[in-house]
């Protein structure tokens, strides 16, 4: 799924948190190297590495968040990762903080009550981190995975008056599809041999994205899992999902495209 926060197609979100994870980590070696030698330039490094730390980690949760409300597809495995994703980061950021914050207002702290805060703090940032790394290399998130002809990535936002509404697929090619958010709904409208598709844009399995995945010969299959669906019923053709997805009427009337919104009955 194409991220909704990016500068020409590359997500901001997995650039910018390698500013957080170096500044708290050099933080914590640094306090580490003064609790070991008494140097106090370390110490002051690692202030200026919590600050800059904070910052750039509260930066970087903005387009994160973007993205968990606009790109991670709902009820699916990767949104109750990316929902835990995010409160470890929270709970991380307000660890460092908090060592921060006192070690700035009092003097008489042991340096080892903070070093176990950023300890712990540094703990929670690997785990988060492992779960973005699952985010983007197995779910997907943020990446755009075009195959050969498959066209530009096309997502709408349309308001219906009726139970039908006007698209703007005239334009798809064979096995080019879009995504459409209509009524609530997330519909994938595709172009196949025979004429225009349309179809949920969540598999059955684990919820992923099919208008992110690859639609050949009548078949969509899911870049999570490799399920595979006909387009025109909804029939599963390929596991693991065992569950058909809805289809949905389209016509094409003059060069415009109708979508009816209501599901096709089996």
């Amino acid at each position: 799924m194409r991220s909704r926060a990016h500068i020409k197609s590359h997500p901001l979100h997995p650039i910018l948190i390698s500013f957080p994870i170096a500044f708290f980590t050099g933080a914590l070696v640094f306090d580490i190297l003064y609790l070991t030698g008494h140097d106090d330039t370390f110490r002051s490094a690692a202030v200026y590495l919590l600050g800059g730390g904070i910052a750039m980690g509260v930066i970087a949760a903005i387009p994160g968040f973007i993205d968990f409300l606009f790109t991670v597809p709902p009820e699916s495995s990767a949104k109750k990762r990316a929902a835990t994703h995010g409160l470890l980061n929270l709970c991380m950021i307000a660890l460092f903080t908090i060592a921060l914050y006192y070690r700035l207002t009092d003097e008489n702290l042991s340096p080892a009550v903070y070093v176990a805060l950023e300890g712990l703090g540094f703990l929670l940032m690997m785990s988060a981190g492992w779960m973005g790394g699952t985010l983007v290399h197995r779910n997907q998130i943020g990446v755009d995975p075009r195959y050969a002809f498959a066209g530009k990535w096309r997502e709408e936002t349309l308001v219906a008056e009726s139970g039908k509404v006007r698209v703007n697929a005239a334009d798809l090619k064979r096995d080019q599809m879009m995504l459409i958010h209509v009524s609530g709904k997330r519909i994938v409208v595709g172009r196949t041999e025979t004429g225009y598709v349309a179809f949920d844009d969540h598999c059955t399995h684990r919820g992923g994205s099919l208008a992110g995945g690859m639609m050949m010969c009548g078949t969509v299959q899911c870049p999570w899992h490799g399920s595979q669906f006909n387009v025109s019923n909804g029939e599963v053709k390929a596991g693991p999902a065992k569950e058909k997805i809805f289809t949905y009427k389209v016509e094409s009337t003059d060069g415009s495209v109708y979508l009816n919104l209501h599901p096709q009955k089996s």
